[in-house]
């Protein structure tokens, strides 16, 4: 059996600070920087030896000597303190980061840890989401999204009034078989499952059926989460 060797305080602490996915800058009461961990020379771009003792502003110029001890009094008097700010990489590129601030007894009583995350890649994909979810609501086209049952389970706009449906809710009960019985479409969505794309052409009867057939393109693709295939979405034209 394999003998158990304890290892001093210190390498735990510092092994500890290499395995956290944030950064972490560990300042004395007053701000200045004592000890960070590698994530922060990765969103900072600035060596443990070019930023210590510097103040915590140099890395976060909202984080002034005023705001600290403001931030400080806070811990002291027992609040949760979270901080939104804008982080400055070395190369004077800022970036939006999420800040918890908590107290340590490192080298004395009050020393602050500042838990410092890079928020910029998720909100520039939380836009990206909204921008498009904006374009599926505003679309022309019939938009819609199946589980590979053929449950749908989004739809926008266009594509409830094509099928003359009462709302979002509704179509979410119904299956793209029996509002897409047509052949090759039943076809199409099977090999979309299998991981194939189509366009089709078919000729569709308006709904109320005194109205003149009209022919719609209707394309099909997979739902990948990774390279698992989770749904099938599509598209209905007219054209």
């Amino acid at each position: 059996m394999p003998k158990f060797v304890m290892r001093d305080r210190k390498s735990l602490f510092r092994q500890f600070l290499a395995g956290m996915y944030d950064s972490v800058v560990i300042t004395d009461p007053n701000g200045h920087i004592l000890e960070t961990n590698p994530r922060t020379q990765e969103h900072f771009g600035c060596a443990p030896e070019e930023i210590a003792d510097r103040h915590i502003s140099s890395l976060i110029p909202g984080l002034k000597p005023e705001i600290v001890q403001r931030v400080r009094r806070g811990i002291e008097s027992g609040r949760h303190m979270m901080i939104d700010a804008k982080g400055r990489h070395k190369n004077g590129e800022t970036f939006i980061c999420e800040i918890a601030v908590s107290q340590i007894d490192l080298k004395e009583p009050g020393d602050m840890v500042f838990t410092i995350r890079n928020v910029e890649k998720r909100r520039k994909m939380r836009e990206a989401l909204r921008a498009r979810e904006s374009a599926f609501e505003a679309a022309h086209s019939a938009l819609f999204a199946c589980t590979p049952d053929g449950a749908f389970t989004d739809a926008n706009p266009s594509f409830i009034e094509m099928f003359c449906l009462a709302g979002l809710d509704d179509a979410r009960q119904r299956f793209f078989k029996d509002l897409m019985p047509d052949e090759p479409l039943r076809e199409n969505f099977a090999k979309a499952l299998e991981g194939e794309k189509s366009v089709v052409a078919i000729v569709a009867e308006e709904s109320g059926g005194d109205n003149p057939a009209a022919t719609v393109e209707v394309a099909l693709s997979p739902v990948r989460d990774g390279r698992k295939i989770i749904g099938v979405a599509g598209s209905i034209a007219k054209i």
